[in-house]
C-alpha cells in the first residue's frame, strides 16, 4: 500500500491539478499589479489559457507549477499594461476629432444614441466591430489583438453599460 505524496511536495501531474492549487495565488497577484477586480480575472483567464497552450514546456526541475504560473501572469499582466497604455492613446487622439457619424446613429432612439456616446471608445469598437458589422468573435479578436475570450468579455461588459445606461435615461 502506497501514500501519494501531498501536492505541495511533488509536482503536479496536469494543469488542471496546477490550477487548481494555485489559481488563488494568480489572480491574487493579479489583483494586486491591476487594481481592479475584472482585470484581474480577465487576466487570470489568459493566464491559464496560455498555460494550457504551453503546459507540455513546464519542467519541475527548473522551478514549481506556483512560479512557472506566476512567471506567466507576470508576462500577461505586462502585455495587457502595454496594451492598454497604446489603447487609451488611440483612444485620446480619436477623441481629439471625434465625431458621431449622422449614417451611425440614423435611426437610433435618443436615449440610445445617448448611451452610445456615453460609452468609452473602446466600448464602443468592440460594439461597433461585433454588432454592427457582425464579425465573428476570431475575427474581432485578430482587429483588436486581444483574445476571442477577452472580446466575449468586452462585448458582453459594454453591451451590459449601454443597457444601463439606456435604463437610467
Amino acid at each position: 500500500m502506497t501514500l501519494e505524496q501531498p501536492l505541495a511536495t511533488r509536482p503536479p501531474r496536469s494543469l488542471a491539478e496546477a490550477a487548481e492549487a494555485h489559481l488563488d495565488d494568480v489572480f491574487g497577484y493579479l489583483l494586486y499589479l491591476t487594481r481592479d477586480r475584472e482585470t484581474a480575472e480577465d487576466l487570470s483567464s489568459a493566464t491559464f489559457e496560455k498555460a494550457l497552450r504551453m503546459w507540455d514546456r513546464f519542467d519541475p526541475r527548473r522551478g514549481s507549477a506556483r512560479t512557472w504560473l506566476l512567471g506567466i501572469a507576470r508576462t500577461t499582466a505586462l502585455d495587457w499594461f502595454r496594451a492598454e497604455a497604446r489603447r487609451r492613446k488611440r483612444e485620446e487622439a480619436a477623441a481629439l476629432d471625434e465625431r458621431v457619424e449622422e449614417a451611425f446613429v440614423e435611426g437610433l432612439s435618443p436615449e440610445l444614441e445617448t448611451a452610445l456616446t456615453s460609452l468609452s471608445a473602446g466600448e464602443r469598437e468592440v460594439l461597433a466591430l461585433r454588432i454592427v458589422l457582425e464579425l465573428d468573435g476570431d475575427a474581432a479578436a485578430r482587429v483588436l489583438g486581444i483574445s476571442p475570450t477577452a472580446v466575449s468579455t468586452r462585448l458582453s461588459r459594454a453591451l451590459k453599460r449601454l443597457e444601463e445606461r439606456v435604463n437610467e435615461g
